[in-house]
């Protein structure tokens, strides 16, 4: 994949989202090796809730994929304990397959509504 086309597609795509408080932004980032997803509150520019495969300790050896879906899992279930029911996914200029549909389909099991 181009870099400068998915920072192109990320651009178009921030320009019609916005987090706020009450509904904030569920955002994707994927390396070769790792997945992280936040919450964030574009009005204040703050991080409010995150999880990545860091915090996740399965104790066997998993795929990519299985790694997304454990991430979105506990992300989901930071969010609700915090009281965030409702979210808007940015997929951050990634295509919505593999491993960001996975985070986003485990959320949306869990509870999140976007």
């Amino acid at each position: 994949m181009n870099i400068d086309a998915r920072k192109a597609r990320k651009k178009s795509l921030r320009k019609k989202i916005l987090g706020t408080k009450e509904r904030p932004r569920l955002n994707v980032y994927r390396s070769n090796k790792h997945i992280y997803a936040a919450l964030i509150d574009d009005k204040e520019g703050k991080i409010l809730i995150s999880a990545s495969e860091g915090e996740i300790k399965t104790g066997e050896k998993s795929n990519n994929k299985e790694k997304a879906l454990l991430v979105g899992k506990k992300l989901a279930e930071k969010a609700l304990k915090k009281g965030y029911k409702s979210v808007i996914f940015d997929r951050a200029g990634y295509l919505y397959h593999g491993r960001v549909k996975n985070l986003a389909n485990a959320a949306r099991e869990m509870g999140l509504e976007f």
